[in-house]
């Protein structure tokens, strides 16, 4: 039996993960595209528009506003910041609390900040920057909003969730004519905190920071971080939940997104069979953010979902694209913009691994990364549920169809990308075979995943006929201790062939675009979590710096070791939902 075919009996679970399923204004340099994903219009916008306006570097001169909201969408007739069963409404108004002691700025992303709040970066030296990103301070004409909505956990219905901890501090409309809700993280109670203080500590908040903002240069749809700043107050928790309770440090993540509805919010709403409100979020939503529904087509749901169906199985596939795993994929977690939000115990694959668990607290390993796609899956039919009661007998029946054609797009997306990822230009049978094989490999060595594949883009095709891996390639050089390595490598040479009017170097340079050197590794998180403790914020800043040019070899990220194989300590490093 050929080594080819002799690796076949064991790809099934690769064919499981493929098939599961006001105004202050400048301008800014265009953002571009990932993989042929356009990662922003603003190209298209009138220049001369833009160019007669400014940023700004006073909140004197800047505002926020809530009416967009509050006069769409019922708020909670109940005043009072008491933790309780809510009803009949979308939001309830509720007010940051503000730390005790001093606040320190750890740092801002100063991209968000003037590419998006049109605010100067020279506005961070302002107290009352510190006092608004730390929710010590509410713009003047803004009402503070918490969300409520529900969600299924691990799989099983929790009821009323909400925003436990986070604020809606208002929506800004920048120079672009962009709407961005603000968002605080770790502000303080709200009617939804349950049995929470509202707080987020330090650890976690730095490592939110940071990888919404790297998931953003990788190409990958997110929110975004604005700023971090940490406190002195005291916040207990039991990291593991194994009863070591200790006191850490609070801290307070500005964030950004065009909206924080998920699949969770209309649960809620289906669930408590408030029907009419459901209706009123869902016309609300499809017309603010769903531009290309007809508002006034009896399908409008149908459409809707059809749309959510095929970003989410988008943006599933780009997790995998880049080995990251979000850790707690309930469906109060996913957006139904599609983007990715509340990072909380998420990782970087390094070690390929499909049974890759992220999360301490997912005993059953229900989040691994090799499932994320039936997750996907199973969070849509959860919106197809609540939706329900909005569509009548045929648009079931069609929904149901679209629900099924998940997989298929999913599947679609997700050899693209891997195609992408190889250099492979055009479209063979084969193609599916090669990926899957190769990976395969790579779970067999335990080689490195994003190494390993930034290093196949390195490598020349001379070098790797003859079998000649240099010692800088580490992770290829574990690759190629596996029996069918050659097998593999033959395959994929003829396949390279087939790109017509292709030079090597050409095929380098299109693989080191789309396979990234740097990720956010979990161990490169932790040593800036334990150097900011200290308040020696420089690591958080140079992880910063890094992975704004992910895919592009930079000094002062090899110096620090952030395309070695990570260290020894690494492999000990847990991370749960306790935050």
């Amino acid at each position: 039996m050929s080594g080819c075919h002799g690796v076949a009996q064991f790809l099934t679970w690769v064919v499981l993960i493929c098939q599961a399923g006001c105004c202050l204004l400048d301008s800014i340099g265009a953002a571009g595209s990932f993989r042929g994903i356009p990662v922003s219009n603003k190209s298209n916008l009138d220049q001369g528009y833009c160019e007669r306006k400014r940023k700004t570097n006073s909140l004197s001169m800047w505002s926020l506003s809530s009416e967009s909201l509050i006069d769409m969408l019922p708020v909670d007739t109940i005043p009072e910041n008491s933790i309780r069963k809510v009803r009949d409404c979308i939001f309830s108004v509720a007010y940051p609390t503000p730390f005790i002691s001093r606040v320190l700025l750890v740092a801002v992303s100063k991209d968000v900040l003037e590419g998006i709040l049109d605010l100067d970066v020279s506005v961070k030296q302002t107290d009352d920057f510190l006092q608004l990103v730390s929710g010590g301070k509410v713009v003047l004409g803004s009402i503070p909003l918490t969300h409520r909505y529900g969600g299924h956990q691990f799989g099983s219905w929790a009821g009323q969730l909400g925003d436990g901890r986070a604020h809606l501090i208002g929506v800004y409309t920048n120079r672009y004519g962009e709407r961005w809700e603000l968002q605080l993280k770790g502000s303080g109670k709200t009617p939804y905190s349950r049995n929470g203080d509202g707080r987020a500590v330090l650890r976690s908040s730095v490592r939110e920071f940071l990888c919404s903002e790297a998931m953003h240069y990788l190409g990958i749809p997110t929110s975004r971080a604005a700023s971090l700043v940490v406190s002195n107050d005291d916040v207990w928790r039991d990291q593991f939940y194994n009863g070591s309770v200790k006191k850490e440090r609070g801290a307070v993540v500005l964030r950004v997104a065009k909206s924080w509805f998920r699949i969770g919010s209309l649960e809620i709403l289906a669930h408590s069979g408030e029907l009419d409100l459901q209706r009123t979020l869902l016309d609300f939503v499809i017309q603010e953010h769903f531009p290309s529904v007809d508002m006034n087509d009896s399908n409008r749901y149908l459409d809707f979902f059809s749309k959510v169906v095929l970003e989410t199985a988008n943006l599933i596939a780009l997790w995998m694209s880049v080995g990251f795993a979000h850790g707690v994929c309930n469906t109060d977690n996913f957006s139904l913009l599609s983007i990715t939000i509340d990072y909380g115990p998420f990782g970087f694959m390094e070690s390929y691994d499909p049974n890759f668990v992220p999360n301490t607290s997912d005993d059953e390993r229900r989040y691994k990364i090799g499932n994320q796609a039936n997750v996907g899956m199973f969070n849509l039919n959860k919106l197809l549920q609540a939706l329900k009661p909005v569509l009548d007998h045929r648009q079931k029946h069609l929904a149901f169809q679209i629900l099924e054609g998940y997989s298929e797009h999913y599947y679609s997306r997700f050899t693209e990308l891997f195609r992408a990822k190889l250099g492979l230009l055009g479209e063979s049978e084969d193609d599916n075979y090669l990926i899957a094989f190769l990976l395969k490999l790579m779970e067999d060595t335990k080689a490195d995943f994003t190494m390993a594949f930034r290093q196949l883009s390195e490598i020349t095709q001379d070098q790797l006929k003859e079998l000649r891996v240099p010692q800088e390639f580490w992770a290829l050089q574990d690759l190629a201790k596996h029996k069918f390595f050659s097998e593999w490598v033959t395959i994929y040479l003829l396949r390279l062939g087939r790109n017509m009017g292709d030079s090597d170097s050409t095929r380098r340079k299109r693989m080191t675009a789309v396979n990234p050197r740097y990720v956010l590794r979990n161990w490169m998180a932790e040593s800036a979590v334990q150097k900011a403790k200290m308040n020696d914020f420089s690591e958080v800043h140079l992880l910063q710096e890094v992975l704004q040019h992910p895919f592009q070899r930079q000094a002062a990220a090899e110096k620090a070791g952030y395309s070695l194989r990570p260290p020894s300590w690494a492999k000990d490093l847990k991370v749960s939902c306790s935050s």
